[in-house]
């Protein structure tokens, strides 16, 4: 038999993250100390107890407006090379913990306006090389070209530059209603011609369209959450809408974050979220965080909430997991490396 499913069990099982933003996932104390560093005053909270609690309430709102107003205060404190080069180190210690054995994490560096974009890649890169020295979990950045701004172009030449460096894709940010994922189509022309990764966000505060737009406009690879094709996916069962029929067949992976989805009001609840429903029909579900501060969950509290709402087993788990394997954008000697290693943690996990 093996071992029940438990909180305990599932933090010893691999995880495998390929949706975790480095500006929402930032340590309450290390918010302080850089505050304190930078000189500045407008945090809401002054003890890492109190702080923590406050993005957690503040990001509960049921409006992804309100929600995305609570980076002010991590962006703030993460505008110097050193800031930033230990946030990225202490987000891969963090996962690490937590049993991730490979993540890609993304950030927008024209959000960190104080130093060179360039420099702001770097330092996130030099971040994430000394987590994963120390903790053998490797880490891959992806960075996010914001859609309201227009630096999309910038960004994704900086993904072509750094490609080699540890940068493995491009990401869109930010708000989906009114400003459309070939917006700049000379970006996504860039990145065509360089044969370089994309994700974007779609399918999360916006729909069905706003999906079809980023496998279209953008070549988007993977849909950043994705879950609004549950829009297309009727739950008697009955047959798909175009959009969810042609994500299904073509296995585009969907980064799944119910909690987070949960606290920016598309669904109620866990219990009534749709990821149980898209993964028993197949779709390339797989199970992530979005933001670990803002929401106050770890990638293994995440597959717990899961498990209990949805009655996952192992089996379900593990497919999770591989799915996300199979869609890291990692060359073949990496991803079957990295299959390896999860597998084998797996066997140990449920023994």
């Amino acid at each position: 038999m093996p071992a029940p499913l438990t909180q305990e069990t599932l933090a010893r099982a691999p995880k495998v993250l390929l949706h975790d933003h480095l500006d929402g996932g930032l340590r309450p104390q290390t918010v302080l100390e850089l505050a304190d560093a930078v000189g500045y005053t407008g945090l809401p909270a002054d003890d890492a107890e109190a702080l923590g609690t406050w993005f957690r309430q503040a990001a509960d709102s049921g409006s992804l407006v309100r929600y995305l107003e609570t980076f002010a205060h991590t962006v703030a404190v993460m505008q110097t090379p050193e800031a930033v080069q230990r946030v990225a180190r202490e987000c891969v210690l963090d996962l690490a913990a937590d049993g991730v054995v490979h993540a890609e994490v993304r950030m927008a560096p024209e959000l960190l306006t104080a130093m060179p974009i360039e420099t702001a890649v770097e330092a996130m890169l030099d971040g994430y090389a000394a987590g994963a020295r120390e903790t053998g979990t490797t880490v891959g950045a992806l960075l996010c070209a914001m859609r309201q701004a227009d630096r999309w172009d910038e960004v994704a030449g900086l993904v072509v530059r750094y490609r080699d460096a540890g940068v493995v894709g491009f990401d869109l940010a930010g708000p989906e209603i009114g400003f459309p994922a070939d917006r700049h189509p000379s970006a996504i022309a860039l990145l065509d011609e360089a044969g370089a990764h994309r994700t974007v966000h779609a399918g999360e505060a916006d729909g069905i369209g706003s999906i079809r737009g980023a496998l279209d406009g953008a070549r988007a690879e993977r849909l950043g959450h994705g879950v609004r094709i549950a829009d297309e996916v009727p739950e008697d069962g009955g047959p798909l809408g175009p959009v969810a029929q042609r994500v299904l067949d073509d296995q585009v992976t969907l980064e799944v974050a119910p909690s987070s989805n949960v606290q920016t009001g598309a669904y109620p609840s866990i219990a009534r979220h749709p990821v149980d429903r898209l993964h028993r029909a197949g779709f390339a579900v797989t199970l992530n965080t979005d933001n670990r501060l803002m929401s106050g969950v770890t990638p293994t509290s995440e597959f717990v909430a899961v498990v209990e709402a949805h009655g996952w087993g192992w089996d379900d788990v593990q497919t999770v997991t591989e799915r996300a394997v199979a869609a890291a954008f990692l060359g073949d000697g990496a991803r079957a490396d990295l299959l390896g290693r999860v597998r084998e943690g797996f066997a140990a996990a449920r023994a």
